[in-house]
């Protein structure tokens, strides 16, 4: 009887750890900042499942991207002239110590927020939009091509979940006389479906009306308040475990 050759076994993938890059903007400290206590939930519940290795948090307003310059901008038209440009390749196409200064401020962003598997922001609204501390961030990462496949041109950030929590001292929501005051939440939606993020992977969640406490026009709405505030940290609760 001839025996049956072994098959070999297969080698076993090694598992991608789970990264969150978690980003706060607010200009308040913790105590104080709605949108930071909400991220902070949301971290704490996402460390008790994945660990602590594959955190990083970046504080943009207590240590913020200086804002991009003549040089950045020199660099990335020079890049976009060439068409596809791999990161590894952009400093040898810089000009200038100037543009290269840029670059190397530029690089370790891109690289953080490529190897996020999931992107946690905690946004403020400031005058109806997003704070200037994470629009510096935003206009530093997006150089050209820095989230497209060389080759295939496919966004890499195709798998990346993306989860925005936002702090807004009035009522923005649907059907609230100042809907149309919210250049928050259509910005930042745009910004990410034009990188590639698909849309099931981009939550909003909203905590309304939290200057209620503070603010003596707001007071009748405390309880709305206060609804929004557990349906925000429900939602996060919710996210964090998916």
């Amino acid at each position: 009887m001839t025996a049956t050759p072994a098959v070999p076994a297969t080698p076993a993938v090694p598992a991608v750890p789970a990264t969150l890059l978690h980003l706060d903007c607010s200009a308040s400290p913790p105590g104080e900042s709605v949108s930071r206590r909400l991220t902070a939930r949301f971290a704490r519940a996402w460390q008790a499942r994945h660990g602590t290795a594959g955190y990083r948090h970046r504080d943009l307003a207590a240590d913020p991207v200086p804002p991009i310059g003549a040089a950045y901008a020199a660099l990335g038209v020079r890049v976009e002239r060439r068409g596809t440009v791999p990161l590894a390749d952009v400093r040898a196409v810089a000009a200038s110590p100037g543009e290269r200064d840029e670059w190397s401020l530029t690089l370790p962003l891109i690289t953080e927020l490529r190897a996020a598997g999931t992107l946690l922001l905690g946004v403020p609204m400031y005058n109806f939009t997003v704070p200037a501390a994470l629009k510096a961030w935003i206009d530093r990462v997006t150089f050209p091509g820095a989230f497209s496949d060389p080759v295939t041109g496919r966004s890499l950030l195709a798998a990346t979940r993306v989860v925005v929590v936002t702090a807004r001292g009035g009522a923005y929501g649907p059907g609230t006389p100042r809907e149309a005051f919210d250049f928050q939440t259509p910005y930042l939606r745009a910004y990410f479906d034009n990188l590639g993020v698909p849309a099931e992977h981009l939550s909003f969640v909203h905590a309304e009306l939290t200057r209620a406490d503070d603010v003596p026009a707001l007071t009748p709405y405390r309880p709305l308040a206060a609804t929004s505030l557990s349906a925000a940290r429900t939602a996060l609760a919710g996210l964090a475990a998916a």
